[in-house]
Parts: C-alpha cells; sequence; structure tokens
C-alpha cells in the first residue's frame, strides 16, 4: 500500500491507496469489489498527461473521483457515481482549459466530501513529476 496526502487551506489528508499504473490496473481499476475502506482507495497514475473518462462497468459501489493534473492540482471531483453504470464520467468539466489529467484517484462513495477533499487541494506523491508538483516530496 503507498499514500496519497492531499492539503489545502490549512488541511492535510492522508488517503491509503492502492496504485494503479499499467494498462491492466487501471481497466481493472475496482471492478467486482464489494466493499471499500473508509481513509482508502485506489490511485490510477497514466505515463503522461492526458483526458481520461472513466466508467462504472462491473463496479459494484458508488465511488468518488478526484482528478489531478500533472502539478497534482485537484482540478474536478465527481461525487458519488453509480455502481454499474456504463455512462461517461470526463475527467474535466466543460470549459476546463486545461483537461489533461496524470492521476486519478477513486474514494468510496462520499468519501471525499467526508475527508474535506476538495478541488484546488494539491496531493504530494513521488509518482508526480517532482520538478514541477505544487507540493514535492521530500
Amino acid at each position: 500500500m503507498d499514500r496519497a496526502v492531499f492539503t489545502g487551506q490549512g488541511k492535510t489528508v492522508s488517503v491509503q491507496v492502492e496504485i494503479a499504473k499499467t494498462p491492466q490496473e487501471r481497466a481493472q481499476g475496482l471492478m467486482f469489489r464489494k466493499h471499500l475502506n473508509p481513509d482508502s482507495g485506489m490511485l490510477f497514475i497514466y505515463e503522461a498527461p492526458q483526458p481520461v473518462s472513466f466508467w462504472m462497468h462491473n463496479t459494484l459501489i458508488p465511488l468518488d473521483m478526484v482528478f489531478m493534473d500533472a502539478t497534482g492540482l485537484v482540478r474536478h471531483i465527481h461525487p458519488k457515481a453509480r455502481p454499474l453504470d456504463d455512462s461517461s464520467v470526463p475527467g474535466a468539466q466543460i470549459g476546463d482549459p486545461d483537461p489533461d489529467r496524470l492521476m486519478v484517484l477513486e474514494v468510496a462513495g462520499g468519501e471525499a466530501a467526508r475527508l474535506g477533499i476538495h478541488e484546488g487541494m494539491v496531493l504530494a506523491h513521488p509518482d508526480l513529476p517532482q520538478d514541477i508538483a505544487r507540493q514535492p516530496c521530500d
């Protein structure tokens, strides 16, 4: 297990995460899971920033999706995605001038709000490009 640490407005939030880095791991994601512990989730990491979208195909629990750019900035949060829904969940809102995402955190539905994760927070994680990360790791 790894940790994703978010900071913003004087608050720090830490989430225990499984990493999904390969195309196969990202494709599997959290499908078929019946439970996700509080304060835990899955961090999807792409090779390069790109437009992303998710769906809930074969995903049995509602999820919050937290979308971050290459600097670690939380740019968009999609709360409580519906289980088994094949609709596309885009990683950027319409009109976002920089829709590319490098990482996406999935946590149980409602967990992002409960933990206080919000747009504008910054992720610190060693898989971010440390030369441009807003919160480089020590």
